[in-house]
């Protein structure tokens, strides 16, 4: 061991010394169906095993190869390791189900009267949902956990804290995130597949649930997992700090691939690959200093959406190629304080973006500022359908496009900002009113 380890503290564990041996040694416990230190495939048994290294402080849970079948959440707790034995282990939903509501339940109440209980058992996930008004996510849920099913009537784990009526449309159903955390910071997921079965479960806004769901964490790690099938979002997370994701997959899911959510800060996606979904990549509201780096963005509808005061986020080195609509859309947002402004594209490749009507590589719209797009190869081959390389909103401002090039695009630049009479806008010089795009690197 070299003078310089030694001086940094980082002695092995079992190296001789006469520091004071303050670093943890983390636990390990392994589930599997036949073998390890606990035995079974459901989320029973992978609850279990954090909780037990919960109490521990911590550690990680290994989970040998095979399908486990979760009729409930796995949730996780702070300093623990959730890592998978690579694409043999699969965690999968089972089938779900929905019934209505016979009778009001009001918000102190544990028990729910419903039109069927088939498909419900003691310890499975639940959710409530009431109509608010006409749209996807105008809802009032609740995530809880059946602990009885007795003639008609669903027990609750807890009081639901808000009313679920009738005359609201109110539901009970088996929708669940796969794995979930709220208030928990510090957690590691690796190694595994979480397989949602699209075809068998109801569908959800991805604000309330998705093969992840996580609200209010920090620093979380995602290595090498795959989120596919499921009826809603892939990975979605809302106030999060510090969500890394590192060679990670959303694949064929119904909604958006990946979701940082609303005030999701310095999130980052390296080498990850989002294909088959509503939307590859959403920033919702005010995600900002994000990294989107080496990525593959393909067959979604929209490549990568950006809007409500998501600001200062760097996308570079990344392919996006044969989305159905929009590469990268910068949505029209109400007023100016509300749009995504301070965004850089570099050196990334746009390709084939349109299918059943031209597409467009990046679409502009608002009162969107700051934009640079820089060192971009937009390339439409002869069975592409991208008709506009970038198209610029009548109120965007200060766009910068610099060292760009087109490939078989029919047009490159469509300009509809009335102060604008040239197709291709060079780079301006440096001078009053100018605000270049701020970009800070994320927290390693």
């Amino acid at each position: 061991m070299s003078l310089a380890a030694l001086l940094a503290g980082d002695a092995p564990l079992d190296e001789p010394t006469n520091r004071p041996m303050r670093n943890r040694a983390w636990p390990v416990l392994t589930v599997g169906h036949t073998a390890g230190d606990l035995r079974g495939a459901d989320d029973k048994i992978i609850q279990a095993g954090i909780e037990y290294l919960h109490r521990l402080g911590g550690g990680t849970l290994q989970l040998l190869p095979g399908r486990y079948t979760l009729q409930n959440s796995v949730h996780l707790r702070p300093h623990i390791t959730l890592e998978g034995s690579g694409p043999e282990t699969i965690l999968e939903k089972g089938d779900g189900v929905v019934t209505a509501l016979t009778q009001d339940t009001d918000w102190y109440e544990y028990g729910l009267r419903v039109k069927d209980t088939n498909g419900f058992a003691p310890g499975c996930g639940i959710m409530l949902r009431s109509s608010t008004g006409p749209g996807a996510w105008q809802l009032d849920v609740w995530r809880g956990t059946v602990i009885a099913v007795r003639g008609d009537t669903l027990w609750i784990d807890q009081i639901p804290r808000k009313n679920f009526w009738t005359n609201k449309n109110a539901t009970a159903a088996t929708i669940f995130p796969l794995l979930t955390g709220e208030h928990v910071d510090d957690v590691t997921i690796k190694d595994l597949v979480l397989d949602g079965r699209r075809q068998t479960n109801p569908h959800i806004n991805g604000n309330f649930s998705g093969a992840v769901f996580i609200q209010s964490c920090n620093r979380w790690r995602f290595q090498n997992v795959v989120a596919r099938e499921y009826n809603g979002d892939g990975f979605s997370f809302q106030v999060c700090d510090d969500v890394h994701f590192e060679n990670c997959q959303a694949l064929d899911n119904a909604d958006l691939g990946f979701h940082p959510g609303s005030g999701s800060q310095r999130p980052v996606f390296h080498n990850c690959r989002s294909a088959g979904n509503h939307l590859g990549l959403f920033f919702c509201w005010s995600v900002s200093d994000g990294l989107v780096e080496d990525c593959v963005i393909s067959e979604n509808d929209y490549g990568i959406s950006i809007g409500h005061r998501d600001t200062d986020n760097l996308i570079r080195r990344c392919l996006l190629e044969r989305n159905r609509v929009t590469a990268i859309l910068f949505r029209k947002e109400d007023g100016p304080f509300r749009g995504g402004h301070r965004n850089r594209i570099v050196h990334c490749t746009i390709r084939d973006t349109g299918a059943d009507q031209p597409g467009i590589g990046i679409d502009i719209q608002g009162q969107t500022t700051d934009i640079v797009v820089s060192g971009v190869r937009f390339e439409n081959t002869p069975e592409g359908n991208q008709d506009i390389a970038i198209r610029i909103g009548p109120d965007a401002q200060r766009v910068i496009l610099e060292d760009n090039t087109y490939t078989g695009c029919p047009t490159e630049v469509q300009d509809h900002r009335p102060q604008s009479s040239s197709g291709r806008i060079p780079a301006p010089g440096p001078g009053p009113g100018l605000l270049l795009p701020r970009w800070r690197a994320p927290a390693s």
